[in-house]
């Protein structure tokens, strides 16, 4: 199959799932750098790069033994209400901090990510940055987005629960005129129960729905951390045992050594059916943008040999514009229209 031939072969159904970790936001930023040069923390260096060594300075130091360990440290901070006051500065630093990072003007990974996929596939994110929901926007003003979702809260994210619905945080609901609260960033680490939470419960249920009926799900720079012990089991719940997912792929990109993130993520992986890179464009959202879920039937279950192989359609990694990119994307954007339209027309 050309390149050609994988712009104009469209399908209307299967569903495409992302996982994202720290590791795609650090990845991005390594890239293009935030718009004031801010760093992006891990959990190993928050404290550091967050700014919190003043607040944390006069705790005892059986809990600033864990400051390398972030969610333990927390969660440990948390069992103690003599320190609540710590605990809520922290909070608030960390949401001041995140909230403050912006994304560079040009196309940067979750640019090129969003646009390589289509309203019926479903990003899920553990982030609290904002950089996922800020290229949602931005990418909206040329083609509809896929599904986002925020499985630990967001800077960019409010919730009303007298609507029941999300918003940009900070605003106000059309509708009723309630606010969009901030959402709930922090959670201690053994004690974590999304369903506590209604905006928190609605995503984890949003992404179980579409994990369960996913022909494809792609894990970027998220390490499945034996210590989140409530959120991988939500993940197995939803996707199931590898016999009983024999048939869809599951594909990884992290930077770490491929038998180590194949052991991560064992539990979800059926035989050979997994892909392992250590950089975004070489994933099959790059290779194969707008078109995932067709170029893996093809390959999968070929009607002839020569389907079976494909050329791909890579995209270019060098766009410095959106004008650029939105030229390069126009073709495969206008073979969804033209599908689309003579589906109807039956």
């Amino acid at each position: 199959m050309t390149s050609e031939e994988e712009i104009k072969k469209v399908h209307a159904d299967g569903t495409h799932v992302i996982i994202l970790g720290a590791g795609a936001s650090i990845a991005s930023t390594l890239r293009n750098p935030e718009k004031q040069r801010n760093s992006l923390p891990s959990m190993d260096n928050i404290i550091e790069v967050v700014g919190l060594e003043n607040i944390i300075k006069n705790l005892p130091p059986e809990l600033k033994r864990y400051k390398k360990k972030f969610e333990t440290f927390y969660s440990k901070l948390s069992k103690k209400t003599e320190f609540i006051d710590i605990k809520i500065a922290i909070e608030e630093r960390i949401w001041t901090y995140f909230k403050q990072l912006e994304l560079p003007e040009c196309p940067t990974i979750y640019d090129y990510l969003i646009m390589s996929l289509r309203p019926k596939d479903v990003i899920a994110t553990f982030n609290w940055d904002p950089f996922l929901y800020l290229s949602y926007n931005r990418i909206g003003m040329f083609t509809k987005p896929p599904g986002i979702l925020f499985l630990h809260g967001n800077v960019a994210i409010g919730y009303s629960e007298e609507d029941d619905c999300a918003g940009p945080a900070g605003w106000c609901s059309k509708s009723t005129g309630s606010h969009f609260n901030p959402t709930k960033l922090l959670y201690p680490i053994e004690i974590k129960d999304y369903n506590s939470d209604p905006f928190t419960k609605g995503q984890w249920e949003g992404l179980s729905h579409n994990l369960k009926i996913a022909e494809r799900v792609t894990v970027f720079g998220y390490r499945a951390p034996k210590s989140d012990v409530e959120a991988m089991k939500l993940l197995r719940n939803a996707w199931g045992t590898p016999d009983q997912r024999d048939m869809e792929q599951f594909e990884i990109i992290d930077i770490r050594p491929e038998e180590e993130v194949k052991k991560s993520w064992k539990g979800f992986i059926h035989s050979h059916h997994y892909d392992y890179w250590n950089s975004f464009f070489d994933c099959s959202i790059a290779l194969h943008p707008r078109r995932t879920i067709e170029s893996y039937r093809h390959w999968a279950r070929p009607l002839t040999l020569s389907e079976a192989f494909q050329e791909g359609n890579n995209v270019p990694e060098n766009f410095s514009t959106f004008e650029e990119m939105w030229k390069w994307y126009a073709p495969l954007i206008e073979a969804e229209k033209e599908f689309y339209q003579k589906l109807d027309k039956k």
